[in-house]
């Protein structure tokens, strides 16, 4: 047991190049490793289109109480371009923690695809979790979308957007509730480093702000940190705005000396304590009805 408690400690201590250096493979691979104690079960590799790329993860909690649990999609970041749903196996485990069901996509990406393909297979994913939440203990009827940066543009693209949803026979009404980490949703879609992923569509249509002009019936949880100098956090700020004017509901949090990377390996096992981001979505998710506040 001892060499057991040795192994878990030098990984706690080297999990914190997870924030030292970003989410790179070594950092991703060790808060994973750590991830791996929990108590979950976990499906792989499920199939919800043709493509290779189509497929997702799904974890559930082992506790007795696990049924009927909420579910949330998790979308990853990665500019829209990059990123593997087998990185993420901390955050599915945060979710599971707290006692939620967590479906871990991964989605086609540029070059293979342009905007709005990979909103489509979000969409996809979201009508698959629906159809199958029961098989795996969890409440089609708590159905939250929730992603960190190009993840959280996706989610917040299907809940503002109506098309996407409405095309997989579903809608807006489908989802209890919204959550972003660093979201882009009010960028430059003609940058230069951007243009080829979104030159296919107007450039309204690829902003989730241009959406927010209406209550869309379902609640936002924007989270950001100060110090985010990847996804600035007026892109946040603008959008709680809008549906604030629009009447929707919507929570905004930021937090203090956090930045971009920061914010998502707030979720990882050895830093957690450092930040109430898992608190606080937790929260919202199991309370997504409460009074619109904006802090």
């Amino acid at each position: 047991m001892g060499g057991l408690r040795l192994r878990i400690l030098r990984l706690w201590i080297l999990s914190v190049a997870f924030v030292q250096l970003g989410c790179g493979s070594l950092a991703l691979s060790t808060v994973n490793v750590l991830a791996r104690f929990g108590s979950y079960d976990v499906e792989r590799d499920l199939a919800y289109g043709p493509d290779p790329h189509q497929r997702l993860d799904v974890y559930r909690p082992r506790s007795a109480d696990a049924a009927k649990a909420p579910v949330v999609v998790f979308f990853y970041g990665g500019k829209w371009s990059n990123g593997d749903k087998g990185d993420y196996v901390f955050a599915a485990q945060a979710l599971t923690a707290q006692g939620f069901v967590a479906v871990v996509p991964d989605y086609r990406k540029f070059p293979q695809v342009q905007f709005p393909d990979f909103v489509r297979d979000g969409a996809r994913v979201v009508a698959w979790a629906r159809e199958q939440a029961d098989t795996f203990g969890g409440d089609p009827s708590a159905l939250f979308v929730m992603g960190h940066s190009a993840g959280a543009h996706i989610a917040a693209m299907l809940t503002l957007d109506p098309s996407y949803l409405r095309a997989v026979g579903g809608g807006p009404e489908w989802l209890s509730g919204m959550i972003g980490l660093a979201g882009p949703y009010d960028f430059n879609a003609r940058r230069e480093d951007l243009r080829p992923i979104f030159a296919a569509s107007p450039v309204e249509a690829t902003q989730p702000l241009a959406f927010a002009t209406r209550d869309p019936g379902v609640p936002f949880l924007l989270l950001h940190g100060d110090a985010d100098r990847t996804v600035f956090k007026k892109n946040t700020v603008n959008l709680a705005a809008a549906i604030t004017s629009a009447g929707g509901r919507v929570r905004t949090r930021y937090y203090p000396e956090t930045d971009h990377t920061q914010l998502i390996a707030a979720l990882s096992i050895p830093l957690r304590g450092r930040s109430s981001v898992l608190a606080d979505l937790t929260a919202f998710i199991r309370g997504p009805t409460a009074s619109p506040t904006s802090r």
